[in-house]
C-alpha cells in the first residue's frame, strides 16, 4: 500500500543522494589532481629549467636564455591549465549543482525565434 510507496520513494532518493555525494567528490578530486599537477609542474620547470640554466658556466646568456624558457613554459602550460581547471570548476558548478537543484526539464519546448514565422502569424498559433 502507502507505506510500501513511500519506502521504495525513499530508496530511490537515498541510492540519488548517495550517487550525488560520489559524483561530487569524484569531480571535487579531479580539481584537486589538477592543482597536484600544477605544482608539481611548477616545481619541475623552477628546478630543471630556471636552477639547471643559472647553474651553468654560460653566465648571464645561460641565465637570460634559461629565464626566457621558463617564463615561456610556465606562462604557457600552467597558465593553460590553471584556465581549464577554472573552466571545469565553472562548468561543474553550472552542469552538477545548479541542474540537479534548480532544474526541472518541464518546460516548453524550444522553438528558435524567426521573422518568417512572426510575420506570417504562426506564433501565436504556437501559445
Amino acid at each position: 500500500g502507502i507505506n510500501a510507496e513511500y519506502g521504495v520513494h525513499q530508496i530511490i532518493h537515498t541510492i540519488e543522494f548517495v550517487l550525488g555525494a560520489i559524483s561530487n567528490t569524484a569531480s571535487y578530486l579531479r580539481l584537486w589532481a589538477l592543482s597536484l599537477a600544477h605544482a608539481q609542474l611548477s616545481t619541475v620547470f623552477w628546478e630543471m629549467v630556471l636552477v639547471l640554466g643559472v647553474g651553468t658556466n654560460l653566465g648571464g646568456i645561460g641565465a637570460f636564455v634559461s629565464f626566457a624558457i621558463w617564463a615561456t613554459l610556465t606562462i604557457c602550460v600552467l597558465m593553460i591549465m590553471e584556465s581549464l581547471s577554472a573552466f571545469l570548476h565553472a562548468l561543474r558548478l553550472h552542469w552538477v549543482e545548479f541542474m540537479n537543484k534548480f532544474y526541472g526539464g518541464d518546460g516548453k519546448l524550444f522553438i528558435p525565434f524567426s521573422y518568417k514565422r512572426l510575420l506570417s502569424g504562426q506564433d501565436e498559433e504556437l501559445e
